[in-house]
C-alpha cells in the first residue's frame, strides 16, 4: 500500500514539474506577443521585404522512440528592421511504442519574429497540425482504426538568418513546440499519456521575392 502511494505521489509530482514548465513558457510566449504587439507601429512606414524558400531539420518528440527528420517551405515577411512575420508548411513524422504506433503531421504554422540584433531572432508562434495516427496492422485487426484529426499546438524559437547575398539568405534555427495528442493505449505498449511536445532543430534558404 506504502509503495502504491509513494508512485502515485512521484507521478502527481511529475505532472506537477511538466504544468509548471509549460506555464512558464506561456508566460514567456506572452511577453514576446506583447513586445511584438508594441513594435507594430514601427512598421508602418517601412518597406516590406519577402522572401521563400525551402527548409530541412530533425525533431524530436519527449516520448518517440528516435529524432526524425522534417521538411517544408518557409515565407518570411520583413515588415522593419526589428519586426517579421512568418509563415510555415512542412511534413514530420515519429513512432511510438517500438513501431505500434507512426504519427504523421502537416503542420501549418505562423510566428511573429523580433529581431533582437540584425542576424539574430526570436519569434513566438501558433500552428494548425492536420495529424494521422496509424497503427500497426496487428492492432489495426485488434479493432485500433487509424484516424486523422487536427490539433492546434503552439511553439517558441530562436535562430539566425544570414545574408549571404542581396538576394539570398541563409538561416537556422531552435524551435520548442507544444502540442497534445490523445493517443489510444494499446495491448503491450504504453501509449496512454504520452508527451508528444517537440524540439526541432531547421536550416533553411530563403530567395528575395
Amino acid at each position: 500500500m506504502i509503495g502504491l502511494l509513494s508512485i502515485i505521489d512521484e507521478g502527481n509530482t511529475y505532472a506537477f514539474t511538466v504544468n509548471k514548465r509549460k506555464n512558464m513558457f506561456r508566460l514567456i510566449s506572452l511577453g514576446l506577443v506583447l513586445g511584438i504587439l508594441m513594435l507594430l507601429p514601427l512598421t508602418a512606414s517601412s518597406q516590406t521585404d519577402v522572401h521563400l524558400g525551402p527548409h530541412l531539420g530533425i525533431q524530436k518528440s519527449q516520448d518517440a522512440e528516435d529524432a526524425n527528420y522534417l521538411v517544408g517551405a518557409t515565407l518570411r515577411l520583413k515588415l522593419a528592421p526589428l519586426f517579421g512575420v512568418e509563415g510555415n508548411f512542412g511534413y514530420r513524422q515519429e513512432k511510438y511504442g517500438t513501431d505500434v504506433l507512426t504519427v504523421k503531421s502537416w503542420p501549418l504554422t505562423a510566428t511573429g519574429m523580433l529581431y533582437l540584433l540584425p542576424v539574430v531572432y526570436g519569434g513566438v508562434g501558433a500552428g494548425w497540425y492536420n495529424t494521422s495516427f496509424d497503427y500497426a496492422s496487428e492492432y489495426n485487426d485488434d479493432g485500433y482504426i487509424d484516424e486523422t484529426t487536427q490539433k492546434f499546438g503552439w511553439h517558441l524559437a530562436a535562430g539566425i538568418e544570414l545574408p549571404a547575398s542581396q538576394n539570398f539568405r541563409l538561416f537556422g534555427d531552435v524551435r520548442y513546440v507544444f502540442i497534445d495528442y490523445n493517443i489510444k493505449d494499446v495491448p503491450g505498449a504504453v501509449l496512454d499519456g504520452v508527451d508528444a511536445d517537440f524540439y526541432s532543430i531547421n536550416f533553411g534558404l530563403l530567395f528575395s521575392l
